[in-house]
């Protein structure tokens, strides 16, 4: 296959995500109906399902429409390398009437990206496996052990191994999205560096404002083709209850023109079931961004 140039690979790029969102089995399937501009999701491990498929029962529960998957070391349990779990995962998914939003490396908090040498090879596993789940958005996570902040040697690493990546992801189809405490002036310096549009941010929005960064003024900066997923996130208060400026992230990813999934995480508290805070969750999104159905 020969390597896509970087215009064909965003308009390529950008019908693939589209169809992504797009509910299977609905309406949405059909030519004459456009793919919602908006679709909500939650993280496995937010709803107490770190990689297993049981997350997709708890989500159709709360009424959600996607989960993001964990993918984990090699022999982790339900691991996507799996013919036999992507199967499994996929089944899931069509019986709950619940999508595959995304995948998540929340392993890299654990065993660093930067300094690690088995993650290089995991990272190109999970390239070689979102295609066959359909999916286009893995995380790539930065925090703990595998922190990059104020570290140009990690970073410069960093940079190296995603430049070795970034073709097969192109190739394939797919997006690593860094999420990390960088600001959106380091973000872009990494990105700049990897020059390939199969790396991105994964924008969240309560890690981004717990650093005193502006959220709103971050996501314009970033833009639509630098940003390819959002998580909606409060720590420790619902949605809408906490320090995150909803309102101004709203006008913010209006103004670049986003569309995708919006991916809670986090926002629960104790004086209510995580079913109870995700519905609470779940509507105020709908609400915020005038989601219908």
């Amino acid at each position: 296959m020969q390597t896509l140039n970087r215009r064909t690979w965003l308009r390529t790029s950008a019908a693939a995500l589209a169809w992504a969102a797009a509910p299977r089995g609905s309406a949405a399937d059909s030519a004459e109906h456009e793919a919602p501009r908006f679709r909500i999701g939650a993280c496995d491990w937010s709803l107490g399902r770190r990689q297993t498929p049981e997350a997709f029962h708890v989500a159709r529960e709360i009424g959600l429409d996607g989960v993001e998957v964990s993918f984990g070391e090699p022999g982790a349990p339900h691991d996507l390398r799996e013919t036999a779990v992507r199967e499994n995962y996929l089944q899931t998914a069509t019986e709950t009437g619940v999508q595959i939003a995304s995948l998540a490396m929340g392993i890299l908090n654990n065993i660093p990206y930067a300094t690690d040498p088995r993650t290089e090879a995991w990272v190109a596993d999970v390239v070689h496996v979102m295609p066959q789940l359909d999916v286009r958005v893995c995380l790539l996570a930065f925090f703990g052990a595998g922190d990059i902040q104020g570290d140009r040697d990690k970073q410069a690493e960093v940079i190296r191994r995603l430049k070795r990546v970034a073709p097969q992801a192109e190739q394939a189809g797919v997006v690593l999205g860094i999420e990390s405490w960088l600001n959106a002036d380091d973000h872009l310096r990494i990105l700049d560096a990897v020059d390939s549009p199969a790396v991105q941010v994964y924008y969240d929005v309560a890690n981004m404002t717990t650093r005193g960064y502006d959220v709103p003024a971050e996501i314009r900066q970033l833009g639509k083709e630098r940003i390819c997923q959002i998580h909606m996130k409060e720590n420790g208060s619902l949605l809408g209850q906490g320090e995150v400026d909803y309102p101004g992230v709203r006008q913010a990813i209006d103004a670049i023109g986003y569309s995708g999934w919006l991916i809670i995480e986090g926002a629960t508290v104790r004086d209510k079931s995580l079913v109870d805070c995700y519905r609470h969750n779940r509507a105020f999104l709908q609400e915020l961004f005038a989601i219908t159905g």
